[in-house]
Parts: structure tokens; C-alpha cells; sequence
């Protein structure tokens, strides 16, 4: 045990019979870091002809250098080598857990585990799959102790589905088809603070998630998902993962729920902190998103077109869909309103257009086309194009020696207009534009809020909300719920202080509008300025 009272733990990920290679690398990390307390094997532990080395270790004539903790089968053909549902004794030092429960030792340190695939379906469930009553009385069983936070570590052969909502990559691994929504179902509820898997063949470690809603929910610790390769791959992946872990009935509280920098969204939970698990869900048919055509030339009147449908077609709202606007929208691209003189770029369900009366020449604005009023009705695919924006801009700004800062007003507003302004990087830092954000909010009695960098606006509000928020180019964010009044060129008068800009004449838009003519030249300059960065495709 390490100092502290925290557990020295190993997990490795399918052995197939491979006990000679996985033993021998455990020793190795024995005799450079000292002992471990336990060995946790997730996967296929036996392969899938019977091993003459295994023999040995049942006999007795070789032992296990470790206590080694195992899952049981996964497919048809090993599920004879565990005699025992509820667990057994497979050899010295070597245990199988169970199809399913919960593991405590002596320390307090607690680990659920599930073995197996998901069933199918049908009558009875075979020997290595669980089925839904399988989580349903494992989740019961946990949650139904007082004061219940969570276990330590939870370890299932099958990954997850939809681990990867809101986190890194898994490269090639496909979990809408490999991984299991019960396991995702089972992390969502346990709220392990480690959760490992096997099966694929890869190493993948997730950046962990937070396991409460931001500014709704009291802060609970994070999760960890991580998959683990196969012992002794060709490929030199990686196979057995070590770590010293406390007993998380041990931990102040304090420190049990500190959220790391590199910290994202829980991937199982529904936006506007929802507990299902939105993507165990039916697919929802999406409306496609309309597509325009522009001119996109420097004359003042631009020429639109619908690729299909006749002239003056309203598009049919699909249920559940925001409404449409009850007046004319001057942003709906769809409306004869909109000035498409200032339009610079157009995408698949956004576009961008400099700002009507700019704080800077190349204050831009990026814009759903259809009818959303703020950032949290918006679609997915749409948050999507909307990031991609973002980023493009922030290369674009960067090149040219300036920063990115992006504000957002829900509030006495009909469609979402995310302001994007550029500082110039001599005039001052992120983190002077962030404290004069702080510092006039505080002179207003405004109550802004930092909420973490990979924090989803639908994680924080419901949509209807009124709220403020500002993104720095280093990822930060500051958030204001409106109640009451709010003063609606808040964004525009901190950036054109003197602190920042220092140019406060031009805090309001009205007082720096420019004739039509000025504004097409500045849109046309602006657009092939930005063309090597621009995402849309034009025809």
C-alpha cells in the first residue's frame, strides 16, 4: 500500500492465455516501482484454445505473483472455464469476480463490476452476456445505499457507447457499433472514478468528465474512461495501466472533487443536466437545413436562389423544431430582411457577416440560417459548424496579430448573434480583457461567472433562459444569468473601454454605421482577407 492509506493498482486488458507475458511485465513493474497491491484484468482473459500453461497455474506448480482479479467470459467458447456465476477461485491468487456486484477490501475501496457482452435479446441471457436486468439489479443494488457518491472503479470487458461525446478521439473504434449502451447506462449511474474496458484492441484514455451539471449541481468528483490493448500486441500498445488510488471513502470532500484543466461534459448526460443517456435514444430525424446561394461579390444587392423549391416557400417546421419568427427576422437569411450586402461567408447551417456598425472593421457576427434564438436551441450538427467558425476565425485573427473574444446576449434579442471582435495582441492579454470583464460586471452589480472551458452553454441553462457570456481565446468563459434588466451593449462597452480598445465613442453600434456602399467594400475585402481560412464550400 502506498503512503497515505492510497492503493497501488495494475489493470491490463485481454490476456488471451498470454499469463507468461503478463506476469513477466508485472514483475518488471514490481522490481522498478516497488510493489502493487492488486492486478485487475478486464477482456478476454482466456483465449480461445485451452492453454497447456494454465495447467500449471491450476495444478499449483506456478503461482501468480500477484492477487489478480478477473472477469469472466465474453463469447461462448471460454464461458466453461468459469464454473462459478457468482465467482470462484480459478487458481492461487488468481479470482473471478462474478457476472456482476461490487468488490470492497478491507481499505474501503470499491469496485463494481460487469462481465461480458450485451444480450441480443431473447430467453435465457447466455452465460457471457448481461441483459438489462443485469444492470438494472447491479445499479439498485449501489444506489440504493444512503449517501451514495459514486465507486471507486468500475470495470466492464464492453466499452461504453458514446464515450467520446464531448472528449478526444478514439481514432478508429466506432462505439455507436462496438460499444454497449447498458455500460453507459451502468458508468451514468455508478459515477466511477475509473472505468476500464478491453475488447478492442487499443489504448484509449478519455480526459475526464464531470459528473454534475455546472452552476446547477453541488461539484462531484470526475470520471475517467480507459481502454486498455491487448497483452503483448505486436503493436506496442499499451496493456497494463498503473495507478495509486485513495478510497474515496478516505477523501476530504474538498479534495474528492477537484476538476482538472483538461475536464469535459459527462457524455451520458442529456443537455440542461438531464440524467438519461441522450444517445441510448432513437436517432431524431433532423430537418436538413436549407441551403443558400449568394453572389458574394462586391456590388451592394446580392442574388439568392434555393436550390429547390419555388420562390416565397416557407419551410415546414418538424415538431419539437424552435419556432419560426412571428415577425420578419433581419438575420434569418431566408428573410428579405437580411442585409446580404455584409454576408462574408456561408456554410451548411451558419454564416458570418461583419457587424452593422462594428466596434472594429472586422467585427464579425456568425449566425445560424435558420431561426434559433441563442446558442442553446441550436442543433448539434449546427453547435458543430458554429465551433468550426470559431476556429477559423481564431487562425484568421492570429495571423494577423490580433486575439479572438466571443459574447453572446440571450436577451431582449430574436436571433442568435455571437459578436466576435478581435484585440489586438499589443494592446493587452487574455487575462486583462478577462479581469475587465470582472471588473465592470462587479461596477454594475452584473454577477459573472467562470465556468469551465469545456463546459456546454446546454449544460448550464435550459433554452428560454436569458443569460450573458463571453469566450477568451485561451477557452474561458464567463457566464451571466439574467433575472431582471440588463444593459444591452454590456459586451461592446467593456471591449471599447479604455482598458481594452479605448475607443468608448464607438460602444454604441448606431453611432458608427457606415452608408451601404462603405459597408459592401469593407464585406469584400474582409471576404477575400478570409477565403484561405474560410470552411464553406462555394459552388
Amino acid at each position: 500500500m502506498a503512503p497515505g492509506g492510497a492503493l497501488r493498482v495494475l489493470v491490463c486488458g485481454d490476456v488471451e492465455g498470454r499469463l507468461g507475458s503478463l506476469y513477466s511485465r508485472v514483475q518488471a513493474a514490481q522490481s522498478k516501482s516497488g510493489p502493487f497491491d492488486l492486478l485487475l484484468c478486464v477482456g478476454n482473459f482466456f483465449g480461445s484454445a485451452q492453454d497447456p500453461e494454465w495447467e500449471e497455474y491450476q495444478t499449483g506448480a506456478k503461482k501468480a505473483p500477484i492477487q489478480t482479479y478477473v472477469l469472466g467470459a465474453n463469447n461462448s467458447e471460454t464461458a466453461q472455464c468459469f464454473p462459478d456465476a457468482s465467482g470462484c477461485e480459478l487458481a492461487e491468487n488468481i479470482t473471478y469476480l462474478g457476472r456482476k456486484g461490487v468488490f470492497s477490501g478491507a481499505s474501503g475501496l470499491q469496485i463494481a463490476y460487469l462481465s461480458g457482452t450485451e444480450s441480443t435479446g431473447g430467453e435465457p441471457t447466455p452465460a457471457h452476456c448481461f441483459s438489462t436486468k443485469d444492470v438494472t439489479d447491479l445499479k439498485t443494488s449501489l444506489l440504493s445505499a444512503s449517501k451514495f457518491k459514486g465507486v471507486d472503479i468500475l470495470l466492464t470487458s464492453s466499452w461504453p457507447k458514446g464515450v467520446e461525446i464531448f472528449g478526444n478521439s478514439p481514432g478508429d473504434i466506432d462505439t455507436k457499433k462496438c460499444g454497449s449502451g447498458l455500460v453507459s447506462l451502468l458508468a451514468a449511474s455508478l459515477k466511477p472514478r475509473y472505468h476500464f474496458a478491453a475488447l478492442q484492441k487499443v489504448y484509449y484514455e478519455r480526459l475526464p468528465y464531470r459528473n454534475h451539471a455546472v452552476l446547477q449541481e453541488a461539484a462531484q468528483h470526475v470520471s475517467r474512461f480507459i481502454a486498455l490493448a491487448g497483452v503483448g500486441n505486436s503493436d506496442k500498445r499499451k496493456y497494463l495501466y498503473a495507478f495509486s488510488i485513495l478510497p474515496m471513502s478516505s477523501m476530504e470532500p474538498a479534495e474528492l472533487v477537484k476538476q482538472p484543466q483538461d475536464v469535459t461534459e459527462n457524455p451520458y448526460r442529456r443537455p440542461g443536466g438531464g440524467k438519461s443517456c441522450a444517445h441510448l435514444l432513437p436517432d431524431e430525424k433532423e430537418e436538413p437545413a436549407p441551403q443558400f446561394f449568394f453572389d458574394l461579390s462586391s456590388k451592394p444587392k446580392g442574388r439568392k436562389r434555393r436550390p429547390e423549391g419555388g420562390e416565397g416557400q416557407q419551410p415546414k417546421r418538424a415538431p419539437g423544431k424552435p419556432p419560426l419568427p412571428t415577425a420578419a427576422c433581419w438575420f434569418c437569411l431566408a428573410s428579405p430582411e437580411v442585409e446580404k450586402h455584409l454576408v462574408v461567408s456561408i456554410g451548411t447551417h451558419c454564416y458570418l457577416a461583419l457587424a452593422k456598425g462594428g466596434l472594429t472593421p472586422d467585427h464579425v457576427l456568425i449566425l445560424p440560417i435558420g431561426h434559433c434564438q441563442s446558442m442553446v436551441d441550436l442543433a448539434s450538427e449546427v453547435v458543430e459548424e458554429v465551433e468550426q467558425y470559431k476556429s477559423a476565425l481564431k487562425r484568421f485573427f492570429g495571423a494577423r496579430g490580433k486575439r479572438f473574444v466571443a459574447f453572446e446576449r440571450n436577451y431582449r434579442s430574436q436571433h442568435l448573434q455571437l459578436q466576435v471582435v478581435p484585440v489586438p495582441l499589443n494592446c493587452c492579454t487574455t487575462e486583462d480583457i478577462k479581469e475587465a470583464f470582472i471588473v465592470q460586471a462587479e461596477e454594475q452589480r452584473i454577477e459573472l461567472l467562470e465556468i469551465p472551458e469545456h463546459s456546454a452553454l446546454k449544460q448550464i441553462v435550459q433554452p428560454g433562459t436569458p443569460y450573458f457570456y463571453v469566450e477568451l481565446d485561451n477557452g474561458e468563459k464567463l457566464f451571466h444569468r439574467i433575472r431582471k434588466s440588463f444593459p444591452l451593449q454590456f459586451g461592446r462597452e467593456v471591449l471599447a473601454s479604455e482598458a481594452i480598445l479605448a475607443m468608448p465613442g464607438r460602444a454604441d453600434w448606431r453611432s458608427c454605421q457606415a452608408g451601404q456602399e462603405e459597408e459592401a467594400t469593407a464585406a469584400q475585402d474582409f471576404r477575400q482577407a478570409f477565403e484561405p481560412f474560410d470552411l464553406a464550400q462555394e459552388d
